[in-house]
């Protein structure tokens, strides 16, 4: 690919690619990006890509740029490999049997934060893609010296908002009462009345815009009201939950090239809504209500009324998502999905990372094939992390990232010029 589209001028010791189509400037910056990190990545890309090009080429030249400019800049197939990489190696994930099918949408030219929540909302749709949901992620520009990337705030594009009420409990979702409480303070207007399932805004933070609030379209707002095919009761208790599961606080991370504002989603398996969202203690605790409308007893645990509770409003998840047309998985599928997918990576050579904490489903974990077995612990890159600072704007709404001092402090006039060059996407 590099080879093919490059040109080599006098006294260059590699071939320069044609999406790098300005000089580099001449005055050397401090890194950002670990060179060999870079190379790493790099050599990766093209044993897995062997039609790419000459590897040597390509890493002389990335090493060039990140002397001169602090870092360098991915091709649009590079970062297309690393972002489906970074899936596959997410050893807390049990659904990236599909890693090679992720949508990736290249945004990094968007920079406004207007322009970035548009987009994030065409992520909505597009990964919805009429209930037929489509792994998808959508990469806003990098870190980059001088350039700091954008920020989402929230923790997944869609989320709802948490009322603390006078008798010391919430109306919605416990987890993010501090990030409601900000968002308010920031001149959100909440819906009237206020209920469970008010969907927040979007909070997007750039250098040059701060933090913006941005309320989602109604076209976006795509949920699930719950039902059961066997407790007619069951709607009464206006339950719901969203269609699309878009993570939007971690970093991607490839070549050592940090992409803070990637949105990512997989779709739904059923446990995560029915088991965790609706049902832990410390979110909406949905069981007990459940469980008195089973009229279970519930006078003591040794009765097993949760473990009830828990198998209904489950069935209720899988049942609603399939009446609606979303797509969802149950947890026995998906961890004999999760098997296939360590053969074929060992198949391949590979070292498949899993955390087994979070691989196990959080109900009848020992009914399911991933829990009887050791799993690899290998740290993999490129990967997703997630900064203490990140984690706190997602649940608190601060602290903000960017400080207030410039951020072309000692740069030089020829180094900032080529750092503001037009980022291409192209190659």
């Amino acid at each position: 690919m590099f080879s093919s589209a490059s040109s080599t001028g006098p006294g260059e010791p590699w071939a320069r690619p044609a999406h790098l189509a300005v000089e580099p400037p001449e005055t050397p910056v401090a890194p950002s990006v670990d060179p060999d990190e870079a190379e790493e990545f790099l050599r990766l890309f093209h044993a897995e890509n062997p039609d790419a090009g000459e590897v040597e080429t390509r890493v002389r030249w990335v090493r060039a740029e990140i002397e001169l400019t602090g870092g360098y800049q991915h091709s649009s197939a590079e970062l297309a490999f690393g972002a489906r990489v970074a899936w596959r190696n997410s050893a807390r994930c049990i659904g990236r049997l599909y890693w090679r099918s992720m949508k990736v949408r290249d945004l990094r030219a968007v920079h406004s934060a207007a322009e970035i929540a548009a987009q994030c909302f065409e992520h909505l749709r597009v990964a919805h893609n009429d209930g037929r949901v489509r792994p998808t992620i959508t990469v806003f520009a990098p870190d980059l010296p001088g350039r700091p990337a954008p920020r989402i705030w929230n923790e997944q594009l869609l989320r709802y908002a948490g009322y603390p009420v006078g008798d010391g409990t919430v109306l919605g979702d416990p987890r993010y009462t501090g990030f409601t409480a900000q968002v308010l303070r920031m001149g959100w207007e909440r819906p009237l009345p206020r209920g469970p399932f008010d969907l927040l805004p979007l909070v997007v933070e750039t250098a040059a815009d701060g933090p913006r609030l941005f309320d989602l379209p109604a076209d976006v707002r795509v949920e699930v009201p719950l039902t059961h095919p066997d407790l007619p009761w069951f709607g009464e208790l206006g339950l719901r939950w969203h269609a699309v599961p878009a993570i939007s606080n971690m970093t991607l991370s490839i070549g050592g090239v940090a992409y803070p504002a990637a949105p990512f989603n997989g779709w739904y398996m059923g446990t995560e809504i029915g088991a965790r969202n609706l049902g832990d203690t410390g979110r909406y605790d949905a069981l007990p209500e459940i469980a008195e409308r089973m009229r279970l007893d519930t006078s003591s645990e040794a009765t097993l009324w949760r473990d009830r509770a828990l198998v209904e409003i489950n069935r209720a998840v899988l049942h609603s998502y399939q009446v609606a047309g979303v797509a969802i998985s149950d947890h026995h599928t998906e961890s004999q999905r999760f098997l296939t997918h360590i053969a074929k990576e060992e198949k391949a050579g590979r070292s498949c990372p899993a955390d087994w904490s979070w691989i196990v489903p959080p109900m009848s974990g020992s009914l399911t094939p991933v829990f009887h077995r050791y799993y690899d612990s290998a740290h993999l890159r490129p990967e997703f992390t997630l900064d203490d600072e990140a984690a706190r704007r997602g649940q608190l709404g601060t602290p903000e990232h960017f400080a207030t001092r410039p951020h072309t402090a000692g740069i030089a006039p020829d180094v900032w010029s080529w750092l503001r060059r037009p980022v291409p996407v192209g190659g």
